[in-house]
């Protein structure tokens, strides 16, 4: 066997790799073959077959080791989690690596896996790709001494506590000396301790934070299982009380400038204002002056001060349906930083000059004094432009508005010629009453008047983002990578499923999307498409790399324009004022050190707070659905996996799940790449996109769970062939439906 061929079957054999040490011991090299070793092994790293693990050590090219600690950091399209080796230093980019069926399902009390977590796994590399099995769900670095949120529940033998989240199965039980500080139906933090009770897993009382049946519990649970920090520090109370208006100082005089605020119509702080005027410049005929003011919250909270370090700490607001949890102290969050009308307010600002079609020819960065000339809602300033303005907008209708507009249809010119990512997704708005009740859930109309503040928020995040490059500063960019090679395929395989074409193997683009979208917008699948590519875009994250934005198609972008609500623009705005010299309360050097960590961070502070929201806005919706069990719903199937179809409802917009079990009198098999679950004796099939109606069985406020039972029979279709087994079609043969009322009404018809 040749020297290459026995270097490459010891690294098979060897997954964590091997030194030229090792590989010579390995194989009992000595003489001219050991000293050819250096030569070989840089001859298979320059033609790929191995490459270096770290300085030392080679291994296969691509290949992973058996096993590792992994990350799970996204779903496919099927929602199958996805893997990824949680320290990768190589240059290529890991494979991908997908969770075995039935793997990471908690039972006996553990959690399940979810997008965020880590675990020991051990992998195989079948035909397919490498499929992941867990070894050991790895404890979240919280702190915490595995605290577990629940309701407590009077029993004969004490106190039973039920878990909040719905992923966790069994119960737990109350030590005897806490029992009675509790009441049936109170809502508690308990953690774990040692000892066990005939067979039980005992709990301590940690915190008693009410009762269960308040109307804002949902809230209050989504904020203590996710570790929303809530209140402020008496360090941060008396920062923000003793903080004062600004005065003009060095400040540009911009108080007679009529900025304006759009904003929702339940917006209770205003960290933007507009203006936009015709340029007077002959040589920029039709172009447009474009004033973008902002709520100067670095003059109020000093890097490292108390109030920075708790804004860091929460990094972002956090909105739900009854409440707002601020990052910021109400003193600075709604008064002192809120551009409010007819009152003096620090802004940071930045002047944008615009030719006819919308491209910018030049901007500057200010810091000013700013008094905001009217505060209106999307709804108010579109009313007025469309005919009707009311007492608000009147005055500013001709002198602010329409100029506003003017400058708007310029930009998207240029908007259109930039083609960014146009997804269509319904936004719905659940209103709650003082009492905590769900008064509504409907769709938020979307006015130009939306998309005027977004294109001009957008343009000023650009130009923050362009200045402090071009002042070589150091900043935290806000970027967006292009799809995954592997989602693309997925989107391709099931848009095959629907007689839609999509090449496989090109390069993602936004025009490629748009025109799908585009072209689906009358058909019937129009929503599902919407919501395949919105599911095949990678997430945005902050980082102080530049890799541009992929959605919103631009090579420079950070934000700048949300102060009072994200800790990103605060730094942001920090750095203008250091690289522009725009004051002394600028980054300093410490924390321009710091901004890797500080972009990971905030990050993470992201997607917790969107999992709260998420959370508390299911659990809220459970609860107005429980009071319609047994009604019959039109869905839509939104996912399909092994154990199930995934609904989402036409009316609220709720997601819920079908169990396999209600599906039929027969086993259903999961074609991966169809997107659909099929019965292996009719050949009956449940699709991605497919429009059924359901009947809600069970709706649990307590942790958001919706479950339905299927009344929509199977489409017809062919009986799955012997050999097209795929991944998922190997682990279905377990999964026998009972049933359902779409069984007995497919039995009626064929009798």
């Amino acid at each position: 066997m040749a020297l290459t061929d026995r270097i490459l079957k010891a690294l098979e054999n060897q997954g964590k790799g091997l030194t030229k040490r090792d590989i010579a011991k390995e194989l009992g090299l000595f003489g001219k073959e050991k000293m050819g070793l250096k030569e070989t092994l840089r001859e298979l790293e320059d033609n790929g077959k191995i490459e270096r693990l770290d300085k030392r050590k080679y291994g296969l090219a691509g290949r992973l080791p058996n096993v590792f600690v992994a990350e799970f950091y996204d779903r496919d399209l099927d929602g199958e989690l996805l893997a990824r080796p949680l320290h990768w230093e190589r240059t290529a980019p890991p494979p991908n690596i997908v969770l075995a069926p039935g793997e990471g399902a908690g039972g006996q009390g553990a959690t399940a896996i979810g997008i965020g977590d880590k675990a020991l796994i051990r992998v195989k590399n079948d035909e397919e790709g490498y499929v992941a099995r867990i070894i050991k769900k790895l404890a979240q670095e919280t702190g915490t001494d595995q605290r577990l949120l629940g309701v407590a529940r009077k029993t004969r033998g004490g106190v039973e506590i039920i878990p909040t989240n719905r992923k966790i199965r069994n119960s737990r039980v109350l030590r005897p000396d806490d029992c009675d500080k509790v009441e049936d139906g109170d809502l508690v933090l308990v953690a774990q301790v040692r000892e066990r009770q005939h067979g039980a897993n005992l709990v301590r009382l940690v915190e008693h934070l009410g009762d269960v049946n308040e109307p804002r519990a949902a809230s209050m649970i989504a904020l203590t299982e996710h570790g929303i920090p809530q209140g402020f520090s008496d360090e941060e109370t008396a920062q923000a009380d003793a903080a004062k208006p600004a005065i003009l100082g060095k400040r540009t005089d911009l108080r007679t400038l009529p900025l304006i605020t759009i904003d929702p119509d339940d917006a209770r702080d205003f960290d933007d204002a507009v203006h936009a005027r015709a340029d007077d410049d002959q040589a920029n005929p039709g172009g447009w002056v474009v004033t973008v003011a902002i709520a100067d919250v670095a003059a109020y909270v000093p890097g490292n001060s108390a109030l920075d370090q708790g804004a860091r700490k929460r990094g972002n607001s956090v909105y739900l349906p009854d409440q707002v949890v601020p990052m910021l102290p109400e003193r600075l969050s709604n008064d002192l930083c809120s551009l409010r009308p007819d009152e003096d307010r620090a802004c940071m600002v930045v002047e944008m000059v615009f030719d006819a079609q919308g491209n910018k020819r030049r901007h500057k960065f200010m810091r000013a004094l700013m008094r905001s000339a009217a505060r209106l809602s999307y709804t108010q300033a579109q009313a007025a432009i469309d005919g009707k303005p009311g007492d608000a907008a009147a005055p500013v209708l001709e002198g602010v508005l329409k100029p506003l507009w003017a400058a708007y249809a310029a930009l998207k010119i240029a908007r259109v010629k930039r083609n960014p990512l146009e997804i269509e997704s319904a936004e719905r708005k659940i209103r709650v009453n003082e009492q905590g009740k769900i008064t509504s859930i409907a769709k938020q109309d979307r006015f130009d008047a939306h998309r005027l503040i977004e294109e001009f928020m957008v343009s000023a995040n650009v130009c923050a983002a362009e200045t402090l490059e071009q002042k070589q500063t150091p900043l935290i960019y806000r970027v967006h990578d292009a799809s995954s090679a592997e989602k693309l395929h997925a989107l391709s395989d099931f848009l095959r499923t629907i007689s839609i074409k999509l090449a496989r193997g090109e390069r993602a683009t936004t025009k490629k999307f748009n025109t799908l979208i585009s072209n689906a917008k009358a058909g019937k699948y129009a929503d599902i498409i919407n919501e395949m590519v919105l599911r095949t875009q990678m997430q945005a994250i902050y980082d102080t790399k530049n890799i541009g934005h992929f959605g919103l198609n631009l090579t420079h972008y950070a934000h700048f324009t949300s102060p009072i609500r994200r800790y990103a623009d605060l730094i942001v705005h920090r750095a203008l004022i250091r690289s522009c010299g725009l004051g002394n309360d600028g980054a300093s050097d410490g924390e321009q050190s710091q901004l890797k960590s500080i972009a990971e961070e905030i990050t993470g502070h992201e997607r917790r707070a969107m999992a709260a929201e998420r959370d508390a806005a299911g659990r809220y919706i459970a609860s107005y659905l429980s009071e319609h069990v047994g009604n019959s719903f039109s869905a839509r199937i939104s996912g399909v996996t092994r154990f199930g179809l995934f609904l989402r409802l036409e009316e609220t917009g709720a997601d819920g799940f079908v169990p396999i079990r209600q599906l039929g009198n027969e086993f259903f098999v999961h074609d991966e790449k169809a997107h659909a679950l099929i019965g292996r004796e009719t050949g009956g099939r449940y699709t991605l996109g497919m429009m059924v109606k359901a009947e809600l069985r069970e709706a649990t406020p307590l942790t958001g769970g919706l479950l339905f039972e299927m009344l929509t029979p199977p489409v017809p279709g062919t009986r799955p062939g012997k050999s097209a087994h795929s991944r998922g079609e190997k682990h279905s043969g377990k999964y026998r439906g009972k049933r359902s009322k779409a069984a007995k009404h497919q039995r009626k018809r064929r009798s």
